[in-house]
């Protein structure tokens, strides 16, 4: 446990942060790769059968939603309490994630069973895609409950400071998918032609891969952790700590789902060539982002180790670091797929029409993502601090309520730019307002004296 968790609060901030970031970019990237893998396989299809997964992909945001916010919930309670040196309580959360895992992924998977055709309809689906569409949700909700595990143990681990196994488990997983999805979706050598049943197989054996990785990891005494039988049974009051935080992120993540909706369908009455421009733009633009949510998931358990021992001075000093580092990268990436937008695009179709469409969307979505950066990392440091009720407010202000109301006005003064419009405007009033946050919160440390020495878990200078 001491080489994992004692240096968040010891070793010097800019390598930890390099050293927890560089696995947790390299996971969050390889969790975007696959979707960009499946997008460039099934482009072979045709811009129908990129389409139907976009349209899916709302659903499975839910997944994530779910998924992500309880584990932020469970790695900032477990990082807290490695700070306590309470490693009892410690195993008690980790032994929470079976059940937790098993129920929504149960929820999941019976939902898409039951009422797929229902889902897809409100989601936008046009009847040109309607049966891919419909074969991809089915087949990846199966995937549902091993999703969820796969991203609650990486969570687990990734609380106790070990960011290497998480990138482990995320890149096995990414690598699984993409050497079968050409072979079941081109029905490559002895493997049928499967085209987007083939893309959604691919996706349920790589996250079953991954899941069973992680739970390697955790029982054969790989990690920090030490999970007695009697620890594995549900408490809920251990299930209301972890969501005391984690809620609000999950709640963040439906609400992204349900703009995403939406958004799905603004874009879907202009055809489905711009619901296949927009899926193209959208998992580029999220594959940039992605070395955000790895710099986010090293911020974290500084920020939650430092704020259970009372070390505020680190805390803050840790939030400049991966602020400042962070949005220099963005603005050097930003650059450079401003330039190369037609090559970028060109990896995943040669349609004319598609490329006509998909570029200046391409452009215009990534133009913000400078500001996404220090905006995200504002809010990690509120989760860290045990504040998921103003991250939640932050986050929800940038993606739901500016973003919808700006969603239907730019659409209709400015037709399917105004859509892709959307995102930067919102994005950079989102920053503002996290901002005007953050300076509020570090005034009130400062006042109250928090910022000169550091003190002791039970607040002692």
């Amino acid at each position: 446990m001491q080489q994992y968790t004692e240096r968040l609060g010891t070793a010097p901030l800019t390598r930890l942060l390099i050293v927890l970031s560089l696995p947790g970019i390299v996971s969050s990237i390889t969790t975007s790769l696959y979707n960009i893998v499946d997008t460039i396989w099934v482009g072979q299809v045709g811009h129908e059968a990129i389409a139907a997964l976009t349209i899916v992909f709302p659903y499975q945001i839910l997944f994530y939603a779910i998924g992500g916010g309880t584990g932020i919930g469970i790695s900032a309670l477990v990082s807290r309490r490695f700070g306590e040196k309470n490693i009892d309580a410690t195993n008690r959360v980790a032994g929470q994630i079976f059940f937790i895992s098993a129920f929504w992924g149960t929820v999941f998977l019976l939902i898409a069973v039951f009422f797929a055709d229902p889902i897809l309809i409100f989601i936008g689906a046009t009847p040109d895609i309607m049966d891919y569409a419909r074969q991809y949700l089915v087949i990846t909700s199966y995937g549902a409950p091993l999703m969820i595990l796969s991203m609650l143990v990486s969570a687990l681990i990734r609380g106790s400071g070990d960011a290497i196994k998480p990138m482990i488990i995320m890149v096995v997983g990414t690598i699984v998918n993409i050497i079968l999805d050409p072979l079941l979706i081109l029905g490559i050598g002895p493997f049928p032609e499967l085209k987007v049943v083939g893309a959604a197989l691919a996706t349920l054996i790589a996250q079953s891969c991954g899941a069973f990785l992680g739970l390697y990891f955790l029982f054969a005494k790989n990690t920090a952790y030490h999970i007695k039988p009697a620890q594995v049974m549900p408490s809920f009051r251990i299930i209301i700590d972890i969501y005391h935080v984690g809620a609000p992120a999950s709640v963040l993540q439906i609400a992204e789902s349900f703009a995403f909706m939406l958004y799905n369908i603004a874009v879907s009455s202009f055809g489905s060539v711009a619901i296949a421009a927009m899926g193209i733009a959208m998992r580029i633009s999220d594959f940039a982002f992605m070395p955000v949510m790895g710099v986010s998931h090293g911020l974290l358990p500084i920020v939650g180790y430092c704020f259970g021992e009372g070390n505020y001075r680190r805390l803050w000093e840790a939030l400049k670091k991966a602020t400042t580092g962070i949005a220099i990268f963005l603005a050097i990436a930003t650059v450079a797929m401003e330039v190369l937008a037609p090559q970028i695009l060109g990896i995943f179709t040669r349609e004319e029409d598609l490329l006509n469409v998909g570029v200046p969307a391409f452009r215009i979505m990534m133009a913000s993502i400078t500001l996404v950066g220090p905006s995200m990392m504002i809010i990690t440091m509120f989760q860290g601090l045990g504040r998921g009720k103003t991250a939640l407010i932050l986050s929800l202000i940038r993606q739901f309520i500016v973003f919808v109301p700006l969603l239907y006005l730019f659409k209709y003064l400015f037709g399917l730019t105004g859509i892709w419009v959307t995102m930067p405007v919102s994005d950079a009033v989102g920053f503002v307002i996290s901002l005007l946050f953050i300076l509020l919160e570090y005034r009130r440390h400062r006042k109250a004296g928090l910022l000169w020495q550091p003190t002791d878990s039970s607040g002692n200078r």
